[in-house]
């Protein structure tokens, strides 16, 4: 009799055992499928662009570039000319409480040669002098007319050069379709546009080659963003 009981307990026990194990697992599959106590899935990685105007400013298609990045939540990246600044310091101002970087581009738009390097080093300095004097910062960054640079000048001047992977050739050509096309279809994730503040057409250009870009899912960040993240 008494093994007959212990049977009988024991098979209660083993029962009750694999019930609470069962209703275990239904909890915890309810949990996984509800989504709770699981880490979110991690969102999607920021497709990065950087979008750069060199030669500026201009008194007139600089203020109405400004105006469209701003509108469209936009943040580039400026390449100035010395004399320019001088005559449009306001401008510069503004490019700067806007959130875009602003760089160096020679006093003159200067090409380096073997033959004038002391000249050119000048006119990066007195570039600096007068961006800095304007915006309170220092500059870090320039873009060599041409892409001609001198890689002691990185040390000598604590300088970083930025140079360009897509080129519309926006300087010459006043057709704004072809431009964008060319900006559209070369650009890809990390590069860096080169084109100039300087033309009616490549402003009008720029605009709606972001439009295009930003539809496809880019983000516009400044070119520091590029170099060094």
């Amino acid at each position: 009799m008494k093994k007959v009981l212990t049977a009988v307990l024991l098979f209660h026990l083993v029962a009750g055992l694999l019930i609470l194990g069962f209703w275990e697992r239904e909890e915890h599959a309810e949990a996984w499928n509800s989504g709770a106590g699981t880490e979110e899935a991690p969102e999607e990685d920021v497709k990065k662009i950087a979008i750069t105007f060199d030669d500026g400013p201009h008194p007139s298609y600089t203020e109405q570039l400004l105006d469209g990045l701003r509108e469209r939540g936009v943040h580039a990246t400026f390449f100035v000319t010395g004399e320019h600044a001088e005559l449009h310091p306001d401008i510069i101002r503004r490019m700067q409480e806007e959130g875009h970087l602003v760089g160096n581009h020679t006093y003159s738009h200067l090409q380096l040669t073997k033959s004038n390097r002391e000249v050119f080093k000048e006119e990066l300095i007195k570039t600096n002098d007068i961006l800095e004097e304007i915006t309170g910062e220092e500059v870090q960054y320039v873009r060599p007319p041409y892409g001609s640079w001198d890689k002691s000048f990185e040390k000598e001047l604590n300088m970083f050069p930025v140079l360009w992977n897509v080129d519309p050739l926006d300087w010459c050509s006043g057709n704004v379709s072809r431009i964008v096309e060319k900006i559209v279809s070369k650009t890809g994730e990390n590069d860096i546009i080169l084109m100039h503040d300087y033309y009616d057409t490549s402003v009008t250009a720029a605009l709606q080659a972001i439009d295009e870009l930003q539809e496809k899912g880019y983000t516009f960040v400044t070119v520091e963003e590029i170099l060094f993240d």
